[in-house]
């Protein structure tokens, strides 16, 4: 027996997957998963069977719904679906799929449009943050249409202004989840900072890289990643966060010197392999890390003197702009930082239905 789900394919930013209306699944959790694994085609390293692109980008899910939240407009939830084992991973939100939030959701009657631009809120169900999102709408209808353009997508596309909105402490209430801006593990200098999302930040020379290398030089780097992923789960242990070993946060990545005029360079891995660019989370967690005190990036940073709350970073696709709102009354505390915002494109790709063989006498 074959059930039919509506939903809408759509890149966000650098990534892709499938936007689900919350009405069309099950609301039980362990249902739901087992839906979209079988709509991704998990597990599988190619994901032959389903709608997944065979890489951690392209196996995301959003599931939204219309907020019942006082002042906001949608409620998203984001899942990470892992392509070679039975997972879905909700503790992780995706800045990247986030992009494509307001325009499912206007395409869909969620939300009504307003010319020239709807301006809507967003509450990320992961980690209980609001995110002020800007569509263009001429016209009242969405347009994908326009001249923004973002490393790591090919051509052009109507930008999206994504803001997040006290953003600190994301995921474990703490700015600083270990209560220290800087640590020491395996000797090295680690800061783990939770700002949109929990990140670890290691100086790439502190372990005898640049911080320039190539996505495809790093993933066959094993010794690296070995490293990595010890400094990662003892992080996480001093910070409170248990054993994470099979879970994706906190994230961790390689910081270095700008080589051209930016304010930092860096590889953000997802946590197992390079990303082929950068999360968007991730980025507003480097900008954060950037103007902290005592920080790993902070030392190493080349804050902009005409314009220090533009953030510019250098990764794998190329640069990736994000402007913080900062407090000037509050300098150097955790609550300086009012808001981060960048630019973002989404395209959508079909809609229709995906198509999903179930056991006789089962709901999906």
């Amino acid at each position: 027996m074959l059930v039919a789900i509506p939903c809408m394919l759509m890149r966000g930013g650098t990534s892709k997957g499938p936007y689900f209306h919350a009405k069309d699944l099950p609301a039980d959790p362990q249902e739901r998963n087992r839906i979209l694994l079988a709509a991704m085609g998990s597990p599988h390293v190619r994901q032959i069977d389903g709608i997944g692109g065979g890489d951690t980008l392209t196996s995301k899910v959003v599931i939204v719904s219309p907020s019942q939240r006082p002042g906001i407009d949608i409620d998203y939830l984001f899942a990470q679906v892992s392509v070679e084992t039975a997972t879905v991973d909700t503790t992780p939100n995706c800045g990247n799929m986030l992009a494509g939030v307001g325009p499912f959701a206007i395409e869909n009657g969620l939300i009504a449009a307003t010319h020239p631009v709807t301006k809507l809120r967003i509450f990320n169900v992961n980690t209980q943050k609001v995110v002020e999102a800007v569509i263009q709408t001429p016209n009242g209808r969405v347009t994908y249409d326009g001249e923004a353009r973002i490393d790591g997508v090919p051509g052009s596309g109507a930008p999206i202004q994504l803001n997040f909105l006290n953003a600190t402490g994301a995921k474990t209430g703490r700015l600083f989840p270990t209560g220290n801006c800087l640590d020491v593990v395996d000797g090295i200098e680690v800061s783990l900072v939770d700002f949109a999302t929990p990140l670890a930040f290691v100086s790439a020379a502190a372990l005898g890289k640049t911080g320039y290398e190539s996505k495809k030089e790093l993933d066959a780097d094993s010794v690296l990643k070995s490293r990595l992923e010890s400094i990662r789960l003892q992080i996480a242990l001093k910070a409170g966060m248990g054993d994470v070993s099979g879970k994706v946060l906190p994230k961790i990545a390689l910081v270095a010197p700008p080589v051209g005029k930016a304010v930092i360079a860096s590889r953000y891995f997802t946590p197992w392999s390079c990303h082929s660019a950068y999360a968007v989370t991730g980025a507003l967690c480097l900008s954060a890390a950037c103007i902290l005190p005592g920080t790993v990036v902070q030392k190493i940073a080349r804050r902009n003197d005409v314009d220090p709350q533009l953030i510019t970073i250098e990764q794998p696709a190329g640069r990736l702009e994000i402007r913080l709102e900062i407090d000037d009354s509050k300098a150097d505390s955790a609550s300086e930082i009012v808001s981060a915002g960048l630019i973002r494109t989404a395209r959508k790709l079909f809609m229709g239905q995906v198509l999903l063989p179930m056991e006789e006498g089962v709901e999906a």
